[in-house]
């Protein structure tokens, strides 16, 4: 159980998840935060306004204070990741999420610190072996870009270590969408795009299938408010059921043009949706079906009740977007 005097660290804490965990734990008391990040990212800073905190630091300085103060921090959620699923320069992600995430997992074993790190839906490719968190599909996966492949690379090593730290769990977040993520430009969600191409024409345009499996705006995708998200994060710190691999992701899949609609009703517009090409350089890494197999976690105590797509979207649009 964590104590509200306890030291946190979040590593990504200025970006899209990690910033809004800040604020979750700043509105149950906990103040005493160690933000990790690069900070160098302007566009980020208003994540950040208003919280509470007890120190910001570097991401390449986080080990030596770690280091340095040994005992001081008790818990650490590790979001921090190169996460553009369209840089294909696999050294950049190599460098930013496995090996990084390898050194922070040393420490959390010196220091017995308890982690949990931001996996991937990414990591299971095309979906050629499901969507189950079982760890013996784990080394079997083909994910469809280098984001995913480190992702998946490190999921692979955790499972092969002896040492570890006291509790691990590798989150595997499928489509988080919700506020503080207008930094991420394209990778931002579907849903703040749809809102804002509502917004200034009226219209959306979602991309063709080129799937024959799929009709146009009918791929499908599970995706999940990054509410629920936070509640699975923070319930598998607190809880520290068995170490492994967790899906987060509502179990529900659902298709773009439901999302669409969803955007159209919560602002009140009449429908107008059309379609495009999708672009030549992520058509052959496209993923045309993600959903979450939710059994494992629920059968380890999770029974919160997620968000669904239109209860997210109306939430994320009238207490957010459109007051900004």
């Amino acid at each position: 159980m964590m104590q509200q005097d306890s030291w946190i660290a979040i590593t990504g804490a200025a970006g899209f998840i990690g910033s809004k965990l800040a604020e979750n734990l700043n509105e149950k008391g906990f103040g005493n935060l160690v933000l990790v990040d690069d900070f160098g990212n302007e566009q980020k800073a208003p994540n950040l306004k208003g919280r509470k905190y007890a120190l910001k630091i570097h991401r390449d300085q986080f080990f030596n204070w770690l280091r340095e103060h040994p005992g001081k921090v008790q818990y650490i959620f590790h979001l921090g990741a190169r996460t553009d699923t369209t840089e294909m320069n696999y050294e950049i992600h190599k460098r930013l999420n496995l090996e990084y995430t390898k050194n922070l997992w040393e420490i959390c074993y010196e220091q017995q610190l308890p982690l949990v790190y931001a996996s991937s839906a990414a990591t299971y490719g095309d979906g050629a072996f499901g969507y189950k968190d079982t760890h013996d599909i784990v080394e079997q996966l083909q994910p469809l870009n280098p984001y995913g492949i480190s992702k998946n690379e490190f999921d692979i090593w955790a499972l092969q270590q002896k040492h570890h730290p006291p509790f691990w769990a590798g989150v595997k977040f499928f489509n988080v969408y919700g506020p503080n993520e207008y930094h991420k430009g394209r990778m931002a969600s579907v849903i703040f795009h749809a809102y804002h191409q509502i917004r200034n024409t009226g219209s959306i345009t979602l991309f063709r299938s080129h799937n024959p499996k799929y009709k146009d705006g009918e791929q499908l995708r599970d995706f999940i408010y990054v509410k629920d998200i936070l509640n699975i994060v923070e319930w598998l710190m607190e809880t520290q059921p068995e170490s492994g691999l967790y899906n987060a992701g509502t179990g529900k899949a659902r298709t773009f043009i439901d999302l669409a609609k969803a955007v159209f009703h919560a602002l009140g517009i009449p429908e107008d949706i059309r379609f495009r090409d999708t672009p030549e350089d992520i058509r052959d890494k496209y993923q045309y079906f993600t959903e979450a197999d939710m059994q494992k976690i629920k059968n380890a105590g999770y029974d919160k009740p997620f968000y669904s797509l239109e209860e997210g979207v109306k939430d994320y649009i009238d207490q957010y977007l459109s007051r900004q």
